[in-house]
């Protein structure tokens, strides 16, 4: 770093934008972690709901593990699950939309009366079990986002602002010197000159 005016003037400008461009930072961190507590009560509310499924389901668990004339697990078969994306504080997240499950090919005498029922229910609870994962990518994108712009805001925060302001004072400090020990050298040089003025 140079110890000019230039560089004064440039430190000053670099410091301007720090501090326009900090709050920005800081509101963005703000909305994102406004946004990964909301997105945690959300998952917390989901786990709740599939405890339910899974409560519906357990009457139905026998028939899960023993052979009956129906694989009721291929009945909940995921082909794939469904999801948007959208644009928060600049991170896409992943949104659930619905899971799209295989069609297994049955005769509706050849299978128990309780197997749609049981279908229904296996379903729900794999559903409720998805929208747990998409919620959960969801916070990890936003805490991902969330670290990188805590990083940056510190970055401003606790090095960029502070080393440009103590740069900005070791400036002036040199050229407030300079400019004394010009006044001096002038004032010596006045009464030098002064000197042989009253000499001659």
């Amino acid at each position: 770093m140079r110890l000019t005016k230039t560089e004064l003037r440039s430190q000053q400008t670099r410091l301007t934008q720090f501090q326009r461009y900090l709050p920005t930072l800081q509101l963005k961190k703000a909305m994102l972690q406004f946004e990964v507590n909301l997105v945690q009560l959300e998952i917390e509310k989901l786990k709740e709901e599939w405890a339910v499924h899974w409560k519906n389901v357990e009457e139905f668990s026998p028939f899960l593990v023993e052979k009956v004339s129906v694989n009721l697990k291929l009945y909940a078969e995921i082909l794939h699950v469904k999801k948007q994306y959208e644009n928060i504080a600049g991170v896409e997240i992943p949104i659930f939309k619905k899971v799209v499950f295989r069609e297994p090919e049955y005769f509706l005498f050849d299978t128990p009366v309780w197997t749609e029922r049981a279908t229904a229910l296996l379903r729900e609870l794999v559903t409720a079990r998805e929208k747990i994962g998409v919620a959960e990518e969801k916070r990890r994108a936003l805490e991902k986002e969330l670290r990188e712009v805590s990083i940056r805001v510190n970055l401003f925060e606790k090095v960029l602002i502070p080393r440009a302001l103590e740069n900005i004072k070791k400036i002036r400090i040199f050229l407030g010197d300079q400019q004394l020990a010009a006044v001096a050298q002038a004032k010596v040089a006045k009464r030098k000159v002064l000197l042989r003025k009253m000499e001659v």
